[in-house]
């Protein structure tokens, strides 16, 4: 495999995350891409907002490329850490759904921009992480952000099914089982973990 072509194969499995989170929002209501579905508050669009700002942190600012908006990590932004260290997990009132999937696309070009322009080799710098560890390649910041990514993706298929029971990987193939029976299925696991009780 070429230096091309791992790089490639990197970026396509981090586009296969994007692709889900996104997934994840459609046909959903308003409220329901906002509303907190766990005790810290987790929601879809708060996911697609921190992805964002994931994006542009580790494959923007990181090498030293000009960041294109500010992010909830400067302190003179109304809202930001200085108020709520997770100003970037919730889509404000003032930003609407396509205002955050906007604000995700516009990471994804920058960050098309820098994969097009640097190797995997090259280097950049994370500035919040500490100072004998935060030179970092190309590389790892992909291989960083493609564990986030789809980790995050995972969150928001279990907070999709538990509105309206969508789930799956993508709209095209669930990974599920056609005509299963859950209810069954679910009889069946509580049946057993009763046994623990």
């Amino acid at each position: 495999m070429t230096v091309e072509t791992a790089k490639g194969s990197l970026v396509r499995s981090l586009q296969i995350g994007r692709d889900a989170m996104l997934w994840k929002l459609e046909g959903a209501s308003d409220y329901d891409v906002r509303r907190p579905l766990t005790p810290t508050g987790t929601n879809l669009l708060g996911l697609v907002k921190h992805l964002a700002y994931v994006e542009l942190g580790y494959f923007v600012d990181t090498f030293g490329r000009e960041m294109p908006v500010d992010t909830p990590w400067h302190d003179d932004v109304e809202g930001g850490v200085e108020d709520d260290p997770h100003a970037d997990m919730v889509a404000t009132a003032e930003e609407s759904r396509d205002d955050v999937i906007d604000l995700y696309r516009l990471a994804w070009d920058h960050a098309g921009r820098t994969f097009r322009h640097l190797e995997l080799g090259d280097t950049g710098r994370v500035p919040h992480w500490p100072e004998d560890r935060n030179e970092v390649t190309l590389h790892q910041m992909l291989v960083w952000v493609i564990a986030e990514t789809h980790r995050h993706a995972g969150h928001a298929d279990i907070l999709r099914e538990t509105l309206d029971g969508l789930a799956g990987h993508r709209p095209d193939v669930s990974n599920l089982p056609e005509d299963y029976d859950w209810e069954a299925h679910v009889a069946r696991v509580e049946q057993v973990a009763q046994q623990f009780r």
